[in-house]
């Protein structure tokens, strides 16, 4: 009977797990059903309302760096609200529906109102975000952006605070179609690099990328100097984000599945320093439009190339204004022009430096005294002497600029004319250095077909014998002219871009060659002497024309320059010059100064150049005390 009866309470335990069992399977087939079944209709309805928003992500974009690291340009994180209008089209419609006063008015006052009730609708959702930033973006740029870039996400508050994006990190469920994204901004700190390192401008998208995104964040490409140059190892590589939203434009959920690869940096061959130095030097002298090229006389490496007036390129990112654009297009001088390789000038005296040399090399003695009676007299033309009459020698010619002597030189027999053409021409005058394609000028040179034609003159013989007449130049070519005479006759290519390093690592991926040569000067070493020398005297010397970049313990050694300008328009003024290098005995550095209307070559260019020296001199100094701790 017990046995019996422990059997039957064994059974009822049993039919109560089945029961369990049984009833939990009911209940879950029951809601299987009624996911898959009953509620297959309200599920497909929401499915239809939410859609995937695909953005492109632009990458960080490579910084531009000086040869001791100090940026020229880079990129920095800033903050920007933005509003997808695409996705809060139904509630514009609502906010239509409730604006008062819309019965009665015409097509055109409709679509007035149209445009302010979308801006009614940002501002309105931006408000219950408690910002204490207003919005930047009037009605006008709204419609525009709606009308024309509606695939793009409109900035509307940009350079959010710290304070601000957590603001709207905690309300941000209340609002639709808004979002905050961390924004790659291009700085300049030093904008006056601005010629070398150009600006940018907004890209437009391609018709590849507008089927492959939903939207894209501002992304933009280099304009002009080396951010057009290195573009492509600046940009980087974009990445996509992906965000689930609702028909109402809220977001439900997001990733990055491709996250964007930053561009590499590059290092220049510049000295920052150098180029703050040049560019103050040549505005406390009261240079309004000038400029001043620092290179190395050994390799051809560029330490400094500045230009005055200069733009700031930071306006033009996201967008420089109109007004600031037609400002800087009427400006005179013309802040957008780099003077140092995109003008061309009238090279005056400094071009004795190339037409001396020739009559070195066309057989005239230095140590002769020639007699100059402070006139040249070409047919019935007198050009008059800045040098007082008397007898004069090589050295004392050149440091003297004696225009005479130097036009009797070259108007000694038919020999004189054309060597200094094949002189220039081994000086590549003429010709584009090929440092900023774009950014440059070949400037102007006779060749031996013109001198040897018949329309050629005495006259035009004496003009270029002076730097005049049918010849330009640029301070960069005169600068990497003056540097092969400071080296014995090696004539370099410019070189300004280093390296180019990968990001994160500063692995070098790509070295730019340097100590390119470019060409050998023909002139004999005597004559390269004689003429060194000289331009040794003209400083150091007291009655020298570039005595006031005289430096105690370091040997400048130069030529000042003064080119005659006419001009109906602005009327008559003068291009002054400054061409150098130094020290004497083991030449490092060439410098060239250009000033538009300036007082003469050596009252506005000379002293400029010894400021650049000065801090030359000491960067050298504070470099050796490193290398030597």
């Amino acid at each position: 009977m017990a046995e019996l009866n422990s059997q039957r309470e064994k059974d009822r335990r049993i039919y109560a797990v089945g029961g369990v069992l049984l009833f939990g399977m009911a209940v879950l087939l029951a809601g299987l059903w009624y996911v898959q079944v009953a509620s297959a209709l309200s599920y497909a309805e929401d499915l239809e309302k939410q859609t995937m928003r695909t953005v492109r992500l632009p990458a960080v974009r490579g910084a531009i760096l000086d040869a001791q690291g100090r940026p020229v340009a880079h990129s920095r994180p800033s903050f920007v609200m933005h509003a997808y209008l695409e996705e809060m089209r139904p509630h514009f419609r609502d906010e239509w529906r409730r604006t008062k006063g819309k019965e009665g008015l015409n097509g055109e006052e409709r679509a007035q109102l149209g445009h302010a009730v979308r801006h009614q609708v940002v501002s309105n959702f931006t408000a219950q975000l408690q910002l204490d930033q207003p919005l930047n973006i009037s009605v006008a740029e709204m419609q525009r952006h709606f009308m024309d870039q509606r695939s793009l996400p409109l900035p509307v508050v940009r350079h959010l605070t710290a304070t601000n994006v957590a603001r709207f990190m905690e309300h941000s469920w209340k609002v639709p179609g808004l979002e905050v994204n961390v924004a790659s901004e291009r700085h300049y700190p030093y904008p006056g690099a601005a010629h070398l390192a150009g600006y940018l401008k907004r890209d437009i998208q391609d018709e590849e990328q507008a089927i492959q995104y939903n939207y894209r964040l501002p992304d933009y490409l280099g304009k002009l100097g080396l951010e057009k140059m290195l573009d492509a190892h600046l940009r980087g590589q974009p990445g996509t984000r992906s965000l689930l939203v609702n028909n109402l434009g809220y977001r439900q959920s997001d990733s990055i599945p491709v996250p964007p690869q930053p561009g590499s940096n590059v290092v220049l061959t510049l000295d920052l320093e150098i180029q703050k130095t040049a560019k103050k030097a040549m505005e406390d002298a009261g240079i309004k439009a000038g400029a001043a090229v620092v290179v190395d006389v050994n390799n051809g490496d560029v330490i400094a190339l500045a230009s005055i007036p200069v733009f700031d390129p930071n306006a033009f990112a996201p967008g420089i204004s109109h007004e600031q654009w037609n400002g800087y297009l009427n400006a005179r001088p013309s802040p957008l022009i780099n003077r140092a390789t995109q003008e061309r000038y009238p090279p005056g005296s400094i071009f004795k430096i190339i037409s001396g040399l020739a009559a070195l090399e066309n057989g005239l003695d230095p140590a002769e005294q020639q007699y100059s009676a402070g006139v040249a007299i070409i047919g019935r033309r007198r050009i008059k002497d800045t040098a007082a009459a008397g007898h004069y020698d090589f050295e004392r010619a050149f440091k003297k600029s004696s225009n005479t002597y130097f036009i009797e030189n070259a108007l000694v027999d038919r020999d004189g004319i054309e060597q200094i053409i094949k002189m220039g021409q081994q000086f590549f005058l003429g010709e584009k250095t090929g440092l900023l394609p774009g950014q440059e000028t070949a400037g102007q040179f006779p060749t031996l077909a013109d001198v040897q034609s018949k329309r050629w003159t005495d006259g035009d013989t004496a003009n270029i014998a002076i730097g005049q007449g049918a010849i330009t130049v640029t301070p960069l070519q005169m600068a990497l002219a003056t540097a092969a005479v400071a080296n014995g006759g090696t004539f370099y290519h410019p070189r300004l871009i280093d390296r180019v390093e990968a990001p994160g690592t500063g692995q070098v991926t790509q070295q730019f060659p340097r100590a390119r040569v470019r060409g050998k000067l023909l002139a004999r070493p005597k004559h390269l002497a004689v003429l060194q020398q000289a331009m040794r005297a003209d400083v150091a010397d007291d009655d020298g024309t570039g005595k006031r970049s005289r430096i105690e313990g370091y040997e400048v050694c130069g030529k000042t320059g003064t080119a005659e300008v006419k001009n109906n328009r602005d009327g008559n003024y003068k291009i002054t010059w400054f061409a150098s290098y130094g020290p004497f005995e083991a030449p490092r550095y060439a410098v060239v100064v250009m000033a538009e209307r300036g007082a003469s070559g050596g009252l506005t260019c000379a002293p400029v150049c010894k400021k650049i020296y000065e801090a030359l001199i000491d960067r050298d100094e504070q470099t050796a005390l490193a290398r030597n701790r």
